[in-house]
């Protein structure tokens, strides 16, 4: 077992030639009660495990005296004037010299005696190693009933349907990666929507991620500082960084329930069992109709900024889209709907001239009319703003 080194400086002037193999890095606010028991535990495993290892406290803004007690227990400590859990974390990644580097926060929630189970992971060449208290343990009162139950179960959910790889818990926060992976992932969340950002980017970096069951105990200063707030951004950025699951795919279900309803009911009304389903129920599906397409528009939009900057992979069917499309070919389709919902408006113009310009009971193909036309005007006119928004960039793909 080799000698632990212990970078105990509380200003960054640190010796250049200390040699690091693990950086444990502790974003803190007002964790005075808290912080350090949390040091003196973990420089009780890093020793054990014999690694060369350093502890970097980010204070984020404390006024109850954590960053003084932090430094005067050995921990190296940095500091972050831009509040916010990510701020912080980023800037503790940014001060650690680490090959290895290990998140944890500073309430005391995590059991430090587990460290080696996110440093091993790495030595043996996973880029990251994510925390899981869903497969763990925990302990009771350590979370709120409507996290627990409700409001994380939702977000891991949600979290499911994005990443390649198996995640249980997106927001635990005890977690590693290697210096060489983070700097294959682009990071700038501020808030707790780190947590998951993280994630994202190991997605799109296609790093080897592996989860390790932790233990969850109540916060020793009080009571947990989650809220419903964390979980929202959270939620909406897995929501923001994936527009096939927020537009293309509600888009395209609803405009074809749509375009289904109004054209089963354009011969006449329809009876299932003892429902009766009439004209009225075109209005329902015109109405679905165009705001899935709208829905659908937005997705395309988003995926042709992505592909043109270069935000991410592009998709095969969104390279093969753009392959084939023109302005040309989006006015053309766009006026050939429009076009046939026309001729469905003149042919009830000549139905009700030829009636005497009397009463007249079309609504059925008026409805399908309308829903042609305003269809092809939007595509017409979504036509020219997607060129204008791939602009020459479109020549990549």
């Amino acid at each position: 077992m080799s000698t632990t080194t212990w970078l105990l400086d509380a200003d960054d002037s640190r010796a250049a030639s200390a040699t690091v193999d693990v950086s444990l890095v502790m974003p803190c606010m007002n964790e005075a009660e808290t912080i350090v028991g949390c040091i003196d535990a973990a420089r009780a495993a890093l020793g054990a495990a014999g690694y060369e290892a350093e502890i970097v406290v980010c204070d984020n803004g404390s006024t109850d005296g954590s960053a003084e007690r932090a430094a005067a227990a050995g921990a190296h400590v940095v500091r972050q004037p831009i509040r916010g859990y990510g701020a912080a974390c980023l800037r503790g990644l940014e001060a650690a010299s680490g090959r290895f580097m290990v998140l944890a926060d500073a309430d005391g929630t995590y059991d430090f005696s587990e460290l080696n189970r996110f440093v091993e992971p790495l030595r043996a060449g996973y880029d990251l190693v994510i925390g899981t208290r869903r497969n763990g343990e925990i302990l009771p009162r350590a979370m709120r009933k409507r996290h627990r139950h409700f409001l994380e179960p939702l977000q891991n959910w949600l979290a499911r349907r994005f990443f390649p790889f198996t995640v249980s818990d997106v927001r635990c926060g005890m977690r590693s990666v290697t210096r060489e992976a983070l700097g294959r992932m682009e990071m700038g969340a501020v808030g707790m929507e780190f947590a998951s950002e993280m994630l994202l980017q190991a997605a799109r970096a296609e790093l080897s991620v592996m989860e390790v069951p932790v233990r969850f105990r109540p916060r020793d200063g009080g009571a947990s500082r989650r809220r419903v707030g964390d979980g929202w951004r959270v939620a909406r950025q897995l929501l923001l960084l994936s527009p096939a699951k927020l537009f293309l795919v509600p888009g395209m279900l609803l405009l074809v329930a749509g375009l289904v309803l109004e054209g089963v009911l354009v011969p006449g009304p329809i009876r299932v069992g003892r429902l009766h389903f009439d004209y009225h129920f075109m209005f329902v599906g015109g109405a679905l109709a165009m705001f899935g397409f709208q829905l659908l528009l937005l997705g395309i939009y988003a995926k042709t900024y992505a592909l043109v900057n270069d935000t991410g992979p592009a998709e095969a069917w969104v390279r093969w889209f753009h392959l084939h499309y023109t302005l040309e070919r989006g006015v053309f389709v766009g006026g050939l709907s429009f076009f046939a919902g026309l001729v469905v408006n003149v042919w009830i113009l000549a139905s009700w001239l030829a009636a005497g310009a009397g009463m007249l009971f079309a609504v059925r193909p008026a409805l399908l009319a309308m829903t042609l036309m305003v269809l092809g005007g939007e595509i017409v006119f979504a036509s020219f703003f997607l060129s204008l928004l791939r602009g020459s960039g479109f020549g990549r793909v």
